[in-house]
């Protein structure tokens, strides 16, 4: 007959009793005194003596010798002895004839009989003969029966079954103390989520943590999955590894993600292996990237198949990223539309991105779309990237807002863009704050702008003048050319420099100039000119002049005017004529006369 639980025993089904005034299962003494003595007693007729003995070689399997004991024991009236000739008979095949001692033994009060025999007409199909004995047997407070009517109830969707699932995990049942924590867990949020039912997690905890306690493998497998969450690593990490000790392959795989975190991969490494060796997909996913990354990528794609081959979608779509790493494209393809058509979201989405990157629009699209539709952020941000390159803006911005909606700072960024383009600068500010507050440096300046246009005008400073607090737009203009953003760069430097910072303003606009910003080099120059740096300031102009900056050319013209080098002042008017804006060329241009003038005199 069929047992449940991890591990099972004659003793743990309940049908084997020892005979002692009890119907559960006891310790029974085993040595070979004890057995003499047992025997002796037995002859001289002692009822209860020959019920032990026939217990004792029961268990010990010797049902030859057990049996004639037995039944002199059962025939004299005890109980237990009727329930063990009951699970002898049943051990050699004749379960009606066990049934029917069981019958006796459970009239006679044994709850364990009851159990047994609850269970005999549950196995031909009898539930409701199979709900009377069981009920009988968990009424008497026999755990087994409790855990089997729970089974019962349970599997017909009656209410009662929690109530006896219960009784039986509060009697030490492992089984139901898991099966108990399981169906609380279920009625939780995801990963373990309550919400505002605090008390469920809790004793779904609770007995996780009882059963766990009595060997159940997949007890301390979840309870280590729900301190794992809470951040009590060291504890999670004692409970996957006793969990995986016994066998349980996703413990150990997930102590070799908790040893892996913690910087111990010689250690994950093992985990995962044993794991993957026991057909954990996870495992060999994470065996394959770790080779990866190690640089050995043979070994890796051996992994990523072996999770493949054990049922895990993310080998397939582990082996496309792989592939597309080492431009093994067709390949790569292959392999992201196994994963996609398996349902991977993020395999559709870098399939899309590989028939969008060879030119294939069509086929792209509705990958992204697929992928969309499945949750995936990026795919979402990747259709407005797709519509907007159509000029089909409204359509775009619905895909962009979806995946800002899910937390994407760039789809963020686009969506206060277009709003500050429509005139929403509410809307704008509150998406470019989730953006910048999620790293966009663009979304910062941007945000920063939008700050700054709502200012009040800030009255003159003196260079050298005591620095005053900083405005949130400046905060913003200086998180954004911290990560180096150059016109935010530009800006801060020229928000120091208004606030008499000389120093602050040089380091910003020298910062920005160095990258390339030919305003920060410009604005550098004209810093360095009013500290009378002007041979270095002319550098700066240079530069910035070179990268096409009008004013940088007229200052520069003006320069070599000063010192008397007429052609190169010319040679720069000329330039910034050319270079502009319309105010510059025009006072280039009568520059530019006038040196022509002098050189021709």
């Amino acid at each position: 007959m069929d047992v449940m639980g991890d591990k099972a025993t004659l003793f743990e089904t309940g049908r084997f009793v020892q005979p002692s005034g009890r119907d559960g299962a006891g310790e029974a003494p085993d040595d070979a005194a004890e057995e003499v003595r047992q025997r002796l007693a037995a002859e001289a007729g002692d009822v209860e003596a020959m019920s032990v003995l026939g217990a004792l070689l029961l268990r010990r399997g010797d049902l030859d010798g057990a049996e004639p004991h037995l039944r002199a024991a059962t025939a004299a009236g005890d109980r237990a002895a009727a329930n063990n000739l009951g699970v002898l008979l049943h051990q050699r095949g004749y379960a009606d004839d066990a049934a029917g001692w069981w019958r006796i033994a459970a009239v006679a009060g044994s709850a364990a009989a009851a159990h047994a025999l609850g269970r005999h007409h549950r196995e031909r199909g009898d539930e409701p003969a199979a709900e009377y004995w069981l009920r009988q047997s968990a009424e008497q407070g026999h755990a087994l029966g409790a855990y089997a009517l729970a089974d019962l109830l349970e599997h017909r969707g009656d209410v009662g079954a929690e109530q006896w699932m219960r009784t039986a995990a509060e009697r030490g049942h492992r089984e139901a103390a898991y099966r108990l924590a399981r169906a609380l867990d279920r009625r939780l949020g995801p990963e373990g989520d309550v919400g505002d039912d605090q008390g469920a997690g809790a004793d779904a905890e609770q007995w996780y943590r009882q059963a766990a306690a009595r060997g159940h493998r997949r007890a301390a497998l979840h309870l280590g999955a729900i301190l794992e969450r809470r951040g009590a690593l060291k504890e999670a990490g004692r409970w996957y590894l006793t969990s995986a000790k016994d066998g349980e392959a996703r413990a150990a795989c997930a102590l070799g993600f908790l040893l892996r975190d913690a910087g111990d991969t010689e250690s994950a490494a093992v985990w995962w292996l044993r794991a993957a060796q026991d057909g954990d997909g996870n495992a060999a996913n994470a065996l394959g990237a770790l080779h990866a990354e190690r640089g050995e990528p043979q070994t890796a794609e051996r992994w990523y198949r072996a999770a493949m081959d054990a049922g895990d979608d993310n080998g397939a779509y582990n082996l496309g990223l792989l592939c597309a790493e080492q431009g093994r494209t067709a390949q790569a393809e292959q392999w992201y539309r196994r994963a996609a058509y398996a349902g991977h979201r993020e395999a559709a989405n870098a399939l899309a991105i590989l028939l969008l990157q060879g030119g294939d629009t069509a086929g792209a699209e509705p990958w992204f779309s697929k992928a969309a539709e499945a949750g995936s952020v990026d795919a979402a941000f990747n259709l407005g990237i797709l519509f907007a390159g159509r000029g089909e803006e409204a359509v775009a911005l619905r895909w962009y807002e979806r995946a800002a909606a899910a937390g994407h700072t760039e789809a963020a960024l686009q969506v206060g863009i277009a709003l500050l383009r429509d005139g929403d600068e509410a809307g704008a500010e509150r998406h470019l704050r989730c953006a910048a507050g999620g790293g966009s440096a663009e979304a910062a300046y941007r945000l920063a702008t939008v700050l700054d246009a709502r200012r009040p005008p800030v009255p003159a400073h003196t260079l050298g003048e005591p620095v005053d607090e900083k405005s949130e737009c400046e905060e913003w203009y200086e998180r954004a050319a911290s990560q180096g953003h150059r016109r935010a760069q530009v800006r801060v430097g020229m928000l120091a420099a208004a606030r008499g910072d000389v120093v602050e303003a040089a380091r910003w606009y020298r910062e920005a100039a160095e990258a390339g910003s030919r305003n920060g080099a410009f604005n550098l120059g004209l810093l360095l000119a009013r500290e009378g740096s002007e041979p270095e300031a002319a550098v700066w102009w240079t530069r910035a002049a070179d990268a096409g900056h009008g004013r940088a050319a007229l200052r520069l013209a003006l320069v070599y005017a000063r010192r008397g080098e007429l052609a190169e002042g010319q040679r720069w008017a000329d330039r910034a004529v050319a270079l502009g804006p319309a105010e510059v060329s025009e006072r280039a241009a009568r520059l530019r006369d006038a040196l022509r003038e002098e050189l021709s005199a």
